[in-house]
């Protein structure tokens, strides 16, 4: 009879292909909060007496992100804080706002609540709406970023974290790469360190955590959890790309682990070659740094503005012949 292989436990939860390790409820548990801490150590992602905001949307990836990270708030090793964005997805982000309220709420930790509508004057639906210019999930991660970075200020945060896990981290690699932006490149990793005093450093402490043990890992816990998918994601190129890496790790269970430590091995070379340096200034709308006039939040709304007004006259123009 199959046991768990740290305790002899005949209650399994988990058999890992890449591994043929199998885990009780607690030992997984336990086993996952170890990598996570030992990612943290390795990565030196996080110094006592650091103020950490928590990305919480309210899914498995940051719920869990909260849950380990609370374990050092208890230690006293560091303070927690946490954003949660609405976009206005019909459907679909209320139930996710409600549930990151609870968990913020169940840690006794500051929340703040932040939705596009309130930010940038149109919601993300909106934004869609008869817009195929790009693609939901560009617009989304430059907005979402944008007011993470500013929640950061506000609530004096020295380290941003957010859930980003394996699967993520490996579908980013072979995006960027299948797409040849080696700028992007050089952004993956366990740490972004901050261009300019108005950014705050970002940290992945799940990066090497896969996505389905990260479910596993909240129901083992019995954790508060919005798993609907957004809505957004099916259609977009890392959804494809994601349909491609569960395929090749259904027949290749290392793949992803293979991938990640591949890319951390070269990415040293890749951010050492050269490419245009540009002085960050102050958005001439916002004032958030931009390397240019405008920042890309300001970019995409007079953007967004352009295909609003242009479809306002089509429409006129078809009314009046």
């Amino acid at each position: 009879m199959a046991v768990c292989s740290k305790c002899g436990n005949p209650k399994i939860i988990i058999k890992r292909q890449s591994s043929g390790q199998r885990l009780c409820k607690d030992c997984f548990i336990e086993d996952i909060q170890k990598k996570v801490i030992k990612t943290i150590k390795k990565e030196k992602l996080i110094e006592k007496g650091d103020k950490v905001l928590v990305a919480l949307s309210g899914g498995k990836d940051s719920v869990c992100l909260l849950d380990i990270l609370n374990t050092l708030k208890e230690r006293r090793i560091i303070d927690l804080c946490a954003v949660t964005i609405d976009e206005g997805i019909a459907n679909y982000r209320d139930d996710g706002v409600k549930i990151a309220i609870n968990n913020a709420k169940n840690v006794n930790i500051p929340h703040k609540i932040v939705s596009f509508k309130e930010s940038f004057g149109i919601s993300l639906d909106e934004i869609m709406k008869d817009n195929d210019k790009r693609g939901a999930c560009t617009y989304c991660g430059v907005f979402r970023r944008w007011i993470i970075n500013r929640a950061a200020r506000e609530f004096k945060a020295t380290k941003i974290a957010t859930g980003h896990n394996l699967d993520d981290e490996t579908q980013a690699i072979m995006m960027n790469y299948l797409e040849g932006n080696i700028n992007n490149l050089k952004t993956i990793g366990p740490k972004t360190e901050p261009k300019s005093k108005l950014f705050t450093s970002k940290i992945k402490p799940l990066r090497e955590i896969p996505e389905k043990e990260i479910g596993l890992y909240v129901i083992a816990k019995d954790l508060e959890v919005h798993f609907a998918g957004c809505p957004y994601v099916e259609t977009s190129f890392r959804g494809e790309i994601s349909e491609i890496m569960k395929k090749l790790t259904s027949k290749h269970p290392n793949i992803m682990y293979s991938t990640l430590r591949g890319f951390d091995k070269i990415k040293i070379a890749i951010k050492n070659q050269e490419s245009s340096k540009q002085e960050l200034k102050e958005c001439e709308i916002c004032g958030e740094p931009s390397s240019g006039r405008l920042c890309r939040v300001c970019m995409f709304l007079e953007e967004i503005r352009q295909i609003k007004d242009n479809k306002k006259t089509l429409n006129n123009n078809n009314i009046n012949n």
